[in-house]
C-alpha cells in the first residue's frame, strides 16, 4: 500500500510539472528594453583592436548566412532534429560573431582549424592536476547521483564555485574564477571555439543530449582532443549549438513557467550567458512577467525580421 501511495505521489508531482509546462506563458517576440543594454568593454575593445565595428561584423556574418549552402543545410538539419525554429541558431551565430569573434568566410574554413587543435596531445588540468582526478575528490561525491551529463557537470561546476574558487583547500590555494576558465582552457584564456563558439565545459554538459538526439559519439573530459574536435568541427558543433538552445527553452518552460521559443533574442541571451537552469530559477523567483534580453539578445531581436527573411530563402 505504501508503495502505491509513493507511486501516486510521484505521478502527482509529474502531473504538476507537465501541467506547469503546458500552461507556460508565451513570451512575445521583440525586446523588453527600449534601448540596447550596455555592451561589455571587452567586446568593444576586441572589435576596435581589429579595426572594425559591430555593424561591419554583422554584415559579414549575414553574408555567410545568405550565401553558404553547407551552413544553411546544417542549420536546417539540426534545428529540425532538436525541434527548434532555425532562427534561434541564426541568432546565436549572429550574436557570437558580431560581439565576440569574426566569422570565417566559409563553412569549410572551420574544418581547417580542427587539425590545429586536435593533432597534439593535451589535457584539461590546472597546476598539474587533471580535471578527472580533481572531481574524484570527496567534495564531489554528491554529484554521483546526477542523472546525465548536464546535471553531472553542472553539479561539479557548482561545487567548484562554492568550495574551491578563490579558496584554500588541503593547503592548496585555488584561483578565483570560472570552472571552465581554470580547468578547461589548456591553450589560452577566454577560449570558445568554432562556428558555435562553444567552450569545452558546455560541450561536456550537453554530450548526452547530443548523443541521444543526433547519435554523435559522446565526449569525455579524459579525452580533451575529442572534446575540441566536437566543438570545432562544423559538422558536429551545430548539433551542440542546437542542443544548448533546446535546453534553454526546456528549462525556462519547466522551471521559469514561460515559453521563450518565439523570442530568438532570449535564446541568444542564454546562449551567451550559459547556465539556463540557474537563470530559469532566478527568473521564477524574480516575479517578473517576462525574462529580459541582454545586449547580445537585444541586437538579435532588433534584426529578427531581416534574419527571418534570410532563412525564408533557404
Amino acid at each position: 500500500m505504501r508503495g502505491l501511495i509513493a507511486i501516486g505521489a510521484v505521478i502527482g508531482l509529474l502531473s504538476v510539472d507537465f501541467a506547469a509546462a503546458a500552461s507556460a506563458r508565451v513570451v512575445p517576440s521583440g525586446n523588453r528594453y527600449s534601448k540596447q543594454p550596455k555592451v561589455p568593454g571587452a567586446s568593444s575593445r576586441r572589435t576596435s583592436a581589429k579595426n572594425t565595428t559591430f555593424d561591419a561584423k554583422y554584415e559579414k556574418v549575414k553574408k555567410l548566412l545568405e550565401k553558404d549552402r553547407k551552413l544553411q543545410q546544417g542549420i536546417k538539419k539540426y534545428a529540425a532534429a532538436y525541434k527548434i525554429d532555425p532562427i534561434h541558431m541564426v541568432g546565436a551565430i549572429v550574436g557570437e560573431h558580431t560581439f565576440n569573434v569574426d566569422i570565417y568566410d566559409t563553412f569549410q574554413s572551420y574544418l581547417v582549424k580542427v587539425a590545429a587543435y586536435t593533432t597534439n596531445n593535451f589535457e584539461f588540468k590546472h597546476d598539474g592536476e587533471n580535471v578527472m582526478d580533481f572531481v574524484a575528490r570527496d567534495e564531489f561525491k554528491t554529484c554521483a547521483k546526477a542523472k546525465g551529463s548536464f546535471e553531472l557537470w553542472s553539479c561539479r561546476e557548482n561545487i567548484w564555485n562554492t568550495k574551491f574558487s578563490g579558496k584554500k583547500v588541503d593547503g592548496k590555494k585555488y584561483p578565483k574564477g570560472r570552472f571552465s576558465a581554470v580547468f578547461f582552457q589548456p591553450f589560452y584564456a577566454g577560449q570558445t571555439f568554432g562556428l558555435g563558439q562553444i567552450n569545452p565545459l558546455t560541450a561536456l554538459k550537453l554530450t548526452d543530449k547530443v548523443n541521444a538526439t543526433t547519435k554523435h559519439k559522446k565526449i569525455k573530459a579524459s579525452d580533451a582532443r575529442s572534446v575540441y574536435k566536437a566543438i570545432m568541427d562544423p559538422n558536429t558543433t551545430l548539433s551542440y549549438m542546437a542542443a544548448s538552445i533546446r535546453v534553454s527553452i526546456d528549462e525556462y518552460k519547466k522551471t521559469g513557467r514561460v515559453d521563450i521559443s518565439k523570442n530568438p533574442g532570449l535564446t541568444a541571451t542564454l546562449y551567451n550567458l550559459g547556465k539556463p537552469d540557474e537563470r530559469a530559477k532566478k527568473f521564477r523567483r524574480s516575479g517578473r512577467r517576462y525574462p529580459r534580453e541582454n545586449y547580445y539578445g537585444w541586437f538579435v531581436n532588433k534584426h529578427e525580421k531581416e534574419l527571418r527573411s534570410i532563412v525564408a530563402k533557404w
